[in-house]
């Protein structure tokens, strides 16, 4: 990666793309910062490798709000990103700059890339957002950076939790004894939020699947009268006959960080909001 920043020209594809990243393995807040920065704006297509999907290649998962596909085709990042932007497109594909090419041509102003820091042959405004404390810097396999932390220079905004932003998370249909049940990476960062009223966590691989019979036996093995999860997990539980408590996710951000995104796309664009 470092030989292919040195290497790299960047290709402009005559619109704006801002990408969303982060350099350390796991959960960032990327998914609702996407979310919190695409709904600003209109005409945006959030352009995505779709982790976890069953299928591969260019899939359009919705345009401007109608979803197109299911959560196995999409992946349940995607997905969520689909529910939660009502007037944004959603793509998911492992080559960027084609999806870039389907965007233009469907009408997308804007571009926003999930998780595009590394990809350096596109011209972009890079956003990446670090974790409040950092243990270890070095880099994988010896750490958790997919990169050397020095990389962090590329970027043009490094937003750091609890200072530039702040996770609000809320519970809906809380009920006196919730099984948790989720499917993240680094599941005990959830610790902080739960009730007392959670009687047990079980812990699935990062974007695996449910099986509802499976879930339901849970249910009854320890009592509990609900299952809790997160808006990631929640869409892949949506036709399941089952109660349901979600954790809901928001990041609350700071104003400067969006006045600097609309300066940037004044400056190189004309594109109004």
């Amino acid at each position: 990666m470092k030989l292919r920043r040195k290497l790299a020209s960047p290709y402009d594809y005559g619109i704006p793309i801002i990408s969303v990243g982060n350099l350390i393995v796991g959960g960032s807040g990327k998914t609702p910062f996407v979310i919190a920065l695409s709904s600003r704006y209109k005409d945006v297509t959030v352009i995505s490798r779709g982790y976890g999907r069953k299928s591969s290649g260019l899939i359009e998962v919705s345009r401007r709000g109608k979803v197109l596909t299911d959560v196995k085709e999409s992946g349940d990042e995607a997905m969520l990103m689909s529910i939660s932007l009502p007037h944004s497109s959603v793509i998911v594909s492992e080559n960027r700059d084609a999806a870039i090419i389907y965007a233009k041509k469907n009408g997308a102003k804007i571009i926003v890339l999930d998780d595009g820091f590394n990809k350096v042959n596109i011209k972009k405004y890079d956003i990446l957002l670090e974790p409040r404390v950092i243990y270890n810097y070095f880099a994988f396999p010896a750490g958790p950076f997919r990169e050397f932390y020095s990389t962090r220079k590329y970027a043009d905004s490094i937003l750091k939790e609890e200072r530039e932003f702040i996770r609000e998370v809320s519970i809906e249909d809380i009920t006196s004894k919730m099984l948790l049940v989720t499917a993240i990476s680094n599941p005990a960062r959830l610790d902080k939020y739960l009730p007392d009223t959670v009687v047990k966590k079980v812990y699935y691989a990062d974007h695996a699947y449910f099986d509802e019979a499976i879930l339901i036996k849970l249910l009854k093995e320890y009592k509990a009268t609900s299952i809790l999860c997160t808006s990631k997990d929640r869409v892949k539980m949506q036709s399941f006959k089952l109660p349901i408590s979600e954790m809901k996710l928001k990041l609350e951000i700071k104003d400067e960080i969006f006045i600097k995104i609309d300066m940037y796309i004044k400056k190189e664009f004309i594109y109004e909001k």
